[in-house]
């Protein structure tokens, strides 16, 4: 059944970014994370009244409980980074960056968890490598970016996502997924308001348009949904295995950016898209 969570949190990751893009407009990226991340709170604690799995949080053990905080907090960093990313440049050249996350994961997996390292490993990581720098080094098809700055916020994203996972992973265990879930979610929620207070953005909350509204909160939606779907597949799986699945979403972000943002790939670009979900194909088989 882990194979089924990690392919659906892969499918809702990948509109994720396409919702995001569109409700951010001119909305501060920081107060659009800040309020999607309202959504997604609720949503994971309705999981968790739904399966009964609040009762259980008195067992969580103090390892256990820091690890998700921490994994939280890496969470909330990569958010704001991933968005603001998404806000300065196109959804075709960050989201690849995002998930070359899939590399350093692996490494870390493989240090810090001790999950085995192949020789098809190997060679799925240098596709993935080499599909994310054909993928960001395209021509522009939409227009220049309205900052070079998007590539460092991507980076970083890619940097939190890696630690995300190995902390999530080492968190989870002995958790019921949702109630992880949800506890991380938390501490995301109050991460996210607290840089949005510090730096003053609440004062754009009257700006938002009901469209970019609606579109923030669907993007949470199906970001609480993808969270679900990826933690219950971490608790069950593999981590080096079911990280690249969900960067599969890559190729959702793709098809709907095209469809719906005009942001078409170069012929270069797409076979750098070729190349990553060979790797990752590569590491399922």
């Amino acid at each position: 059944m882990w194979l089924t969570y990690a392919f659906g949190s892969a499918f809702l990751a990948g509109i994720t970014a396409i919702l995001a893009k569109v409700g951010m407009g001119k909305t501060d990226s920081s107060l659009a994370t800040a309020i999607r991340t309202i959504v997604v709170v609720i949503f994971s604690w309705l999981m968790v009244f739904l399966v009964g799995s609040q009762n259980t949080i008195t067992q969580i053990g103090a390892k256990s409980l820091l690890f998700l905080v921490l994994s939280g907090l890496a969470t909330g960093a990569s958010w704001l980074c991933y968005f603001r990313a998404l806000q300065l440049g196109d959804v075709n050249k960050v989201t690849p960056i995002d998930k070359s996350s899939t590399v350093l994961t692996m490494i870390l997996a493989v240090i810090i968890l001790h999950e085995a390292l192949t020789r098809k490993m190997i060679l799925a990581m240098v596709l993935i490598l080499a599909g994310t720098f054909l993928m960001i080094t395209k021509k522009e098809s939409t227009g220049k970016s309205k900052s070079k700055s998007w590539f460092l916020y991507a980076v970083l994203s890619a940097v939190f996502a890696s630690l995300t996972s190995i902390l999530a992973k080492i968190g989870i265990t002995g958790v019921e997924s949702n109630l992880g879930t949800a506890i991380r979610t938390c501490v995301v929620l109050v991460m996210a308001w607290v840089v949005v207070f510090v730096t003053h953005k609440q004062n754009q909350f009257s700006q938002i348009t009901f469209k970019n509204g609606i579109f923030i909160c669907l993007s949470g939606i199906a970001t609480g949904a993808s969270w679900i779907c990826y933690y219950r597949a971490l608790q069950q799986g593999p981590a080096s295995i079911i990280v690249p699945i969900d960067k599969l979403s890559i190729v959702v972000t793709v098809i709907f950016s095209s469809v719906f943002l005009r942001e078409h790939l170069s012929p270069k670009a797409f076979f750098g898209l070729l190349a990553i979900v060979g790797g990752t194909m590569l590491l399922i088989l």
